[in-house]
């Protein structure tokens, strides 16, 4: 196993990193920009949104969604252009969108942040092909990291907060999430806190641990099967990419209250002898 800086872009607070087509896309919140890195040939692309931006993903067809502070758009990756679609939070102005993903329906669910730490104050939504804005958990304080099965009956989800990842039953024909239920506790197992997650291909989640300078891999269950650090407190998000999916992106933020050579840039873990799944596009 090896880590590597990749890149050359330092966000304020990376975040939401996915594998499309052979690029690496994700997001600096606080600089309002999604980043697409192409590792081949080291080239990036930024496009500034102007507000704060909390995930990207691929369009059916091409170009990218955004979910932000005026809630979910299309981005025109040729004009920079932004669209609006549609924000499910109009008169919470203390809250902001947060972590999100498609799922393999070609559903993109995000969800928002109480940047006020309203406990419960926040949700997570789907935004469907046709549009349509639905609402698909409340009391929820800081939506983060989301990852379905490889047959995408069971979606892995975490607010923050509650320091666990919960487990639901997805159906796919509807979009709707069933069955509830705490997979497994993190709380006094980890230092920091539970952020971006992803899975592999066999089953395990990777969880970033926010303050924590840290991903983890654990099983369904929770056991803990290996930790890989970082040289940044703030770590926010893991996805598998390259050619093969065997390689880990991670996203980092820089820390408010002090100052770290590396924080806010990508890394990448090779040999690490697992691979992800392919990610999911927009269908609308």
């Amino acid at each position: 196993m090896a880590v590597h800086l990749v890149g050359k872009y330092r966000a304020q607070w990376g975040e939401g990193p996915l594998w499309w087509e052979g690029k690496l896309y994700y997001v600096d919140i606080e600089g309002c920009t999604v980043v697409e890195f192409t590792p081949q040939s080291g080239e990036e692309k930024c496009w500034n949104l102007g507000e704060r931006v909390g995930s990207v993903v691929p369009r059916m067809g091409g170009g990218l969604v955004v979910a932000g502070d005026s809630g979910f758009a299309f981005l025109n990756v040729e004009t920079g252009e932004v669209e609006a679609v549609g924000d499910p939070e109009p008169d919470k102005r203390e809250n902001r969108f947060n972590d999100g993903k498609c799922s393999p329906d070609g559903r993109y669910f995000a969800g928002t942040i109480s940047l006020a730490k309203r406990e419960g104050d926040a949700g997570l939504y789907r935004l469907d092909p046709s549009l349509r804005i639905e609402r698909m958990l409340g009391g929820i304080t800081n939506s983060n990291g989301l990852a379905w099965t490889k047959d995408g009956s069971t979606l892995f989800y975490i607010d923050t907060p509650r320091l666990s990842v919960q487990s639901f039953r997805y159906e796919a024909s509807s979009g709707s999430l069933f069955d509830q239920r705490e997979a497994f506790s993190t709380a006094g197992r980890v230092p920091g806190v539970p952020d971006g997650m992803t899975i592999d291909r066999e089953g395990n989640l990777w969880i970033a641990f926010c303050h924590g300078g840290c991903v983890v891999c654990f099983d369904q269950r929770g056991n803990e099967l290996e930790r890989l650090f970082l040289p940044c407190r703030e770590v926010t998000a893991p996805t598998f990419g390259g050619d093969d999916l065997e390689d880990l992106y991670v996203t980092t933020g820089q820390p408010a209250d002090e100052v770290e050579e590396n924080a806010g840039r990508l890394f990448m873990f090779s040999d690490l002898g697992v691979a992800g799944h392919p990610s999911h596009c927009f269908r609308g």
